[in-house]
């Protein structure tokens, strides 16, 4: 297996230059946002590590929100941000994306305050690559090149099935023939599935310690916990109580802005960004919750599914401006609407737990109760923080995690030896 992993590459702009570097990333899109494959200047399509990837200019809009609680307004500028999702080690995809892109990622970082030269682009990437307080992938291992192949396959055994009258065969019979058809493409070389590479033994090891590691740091600290419990829940309270909610209607040019860049494609990116509440107890209440998101995440969470949500591909939560503003960015399928609507109906509590430590966010009760679903307001708050992705890469356009998933187990039914009547009556279906 081939894990997953992230960059963000965050750099301050050269405000002289801004324009210049609008007028960049623009000339990478072949639409508002989407990103064009005929560029050769970021030539994201050609590498067969990448899933997604975006540029998006970060800047706090809400900035004089601060106000609020009296502290003065934030402090201003604005930063480019390049994220990849993609198989394997960051240090290896680095290589790779300096290889096939290096030429354009200067021209683009040229942009930024104290860019970086040819000589030293490699360096200059990973000294501003910062980690994610949590992450997510929506299945661990399965890599881009599997995607791929696994959709010609379908694509491949559904047209033969359509040419051919298999309407009387019983469910083994299509196995069986659908199983010579594929080995024959197989074979002339039209069909090519690339058997999985054994995980890496080093990844293996984080991850076992990790997962060990976290419940036993915490066990060592439940005496602690159980102390401070009833004093957290008190200053929750507090805190609950007196946070103002500051959430009015986005402008009508910032939702066009985001609209131009939505729903071309059964999949869509969201970019959001903003300052979280003011105070040590926010402060450490969302380093727990990212804590608690990224274990379950990475060891609960790793198979098709974000609690009952099924529809995120990648997402991360990031720590910038010195942990006083939070980054979200996610690729997800279907509209930002229903995007929105399926995480209030299935997980209120869990946006709450996380988004209501941002500044402004809908009043909550006990950290899980109210906030998200007062939906008008959320979905108000949210689209205020929201920002415009000015280039947005996916690799696999058209493909829902849903389809990745059939896709994987038509494969998976395929090479095995043999199935049962019931799991070839399932197998079937999925056609």
């Amino acid at each position: 297996m081939t894990p997953q992993a992230a960059i963000m590459v965050v750099a301050p702009i050269d405000l002289n230059r801004e324009s210049d570097l609008r007028g960049l990333l623009a000339s990478l899109t072949v639409q508002p946002g989407v990103y064009d494959p005929s560029n050769t200047l970021i030539p994201f399509h050609n590498i067969d590590t990448l899933h997604f990837a975006r540029f998006v200019i970060l800047e706090d809009t809400t900035r004089d929100d601060l106000l609020a609680y009296g502290d003065p307004i934030a402090p201003g500028g604005k930063s480019l941000a390049l994220l990849c999702d993609f198989d394997g080690e960051v240090d290896r995809f680095i290589g790779r994306i300096v290889s096939v892109a290096g030429p354009g990622l200067l021209r683009v970082f040229s942009n930024c305050t104290a860019p970086p030269s040819s000589a030293s682009l490699t360096s200059w990437l990973h000294d501003h690559n910062v980690r994610a307080s949590a992450s997510y992938v929506n299945w661990v291992g399965r890599t881009v090149v599997q995607v791929r192949e696994e959709e010609i396959l379908y694509r491949t055994l559904e047209a033969q099935i359509e040419s051919t009258d298999i309407d009387s065969a019983n469910p083994r019979q299509i196995w069986n023939t659908l199983h010579r058809f594929a080995d024959a493409e197989r074979a002339a070389g039209r069909i090519t599935l690339t058997p999985e590479p054994p995980t890496p033994w080093g990844w293996r090891i984080r991850n076992i310690l990790h997962c060990i590691g976290i419940p036993l740091l915490l066990l060592f600290f439940v005496p602690l916990i159980l102390v401070y419990l009833p004093v957290f829940l008190v200053q929750l309270r507090i805190h609950e109580k007196t946070d103002p909610v500051i959430a009015p209607r986005p402008s009508s040019a910032h939702n066009h802005d985001l609209a131009t860049i939505e729903d071309h494609l059964v999949t869509n990116q969201f970019s959001a960004y903003g300052n979280l509440k003011p105070g040590p107890f926010r402060r450490w209440t969302i380093t727990a919750v990212f804590l608690a998101i990224d274990y379950a995440a990475r060891h609960i969470f790793n198979r098709g599914f974000l609690a009952r949500v099924v529809t995120i591909q990648f997402a991360r939560w990031v720590f910038l401006d010195g942990n006083k503003r939070a980054f979200f960015a996610s690729n997800y399928d279907g509209s930002l609407e229903a995007y929105m609507g399926d995480f209030i109906n299935k997980v209120a509590w869990g946006l709450n737990i996380v988004f209501s430590n941002g500044l402004g966010y809908p009043k909550t009760n006990w950290l899980i109760v109210d906030g998200a679903k007062d939906e008008l307001t959320f979905k108000d708050y949210l689209r205020r923080h929201q920002l415009p992705t000015q280039v947005w890469y996916n690799a696999t356009p058209g493909l829902t995690a849903c389809d990745k998933e059939r896709n994987a187990r038509i494969r998976s039914g395929l090479e095995q030896p043999w199935l049962s009547d019931k799991a070839l009556q399932q197998w079937i279906s999925l056609f």
